[in-house]
């Protein structure tokens, strides 16, 4: 026989985000992910960086695999 527990699950922030993310398409068509920020979070400081790490990792990896290396340094002249 089975027994059938029922109860709450445990709240962990699932249903509001601070940091959304959705898929857009520009104006070539291409599919870009959107970040959003939630300006009244209590995490808006850890959010921020979050999105801003997340940013900089996509263009090391673009970097990448245009030039070969992840980090460019242009020189002045």
């Amino acid at each position: 026989m089975v027994k059938v527990v029922v109860k709450r699950l445990k709240s962990s922030n699932r249903g509001k985000a601070s940091v959304g993310k959705k898929r857009v398409r520009d104006t070539s068509g291409q599919s870009k992910i959107l970040r959003t920020l939630d300006v009244g979070s209590t995490t808006f400081g850890s959010d921020l960086q979050y999105v801003f790490d997340r940013n900089v990792a996509k263009a090391r990896r673009d970097n990448k695999r245009v030039t070969g290396i992840a980090d460019v340094v242009v020189l002045k002249r």
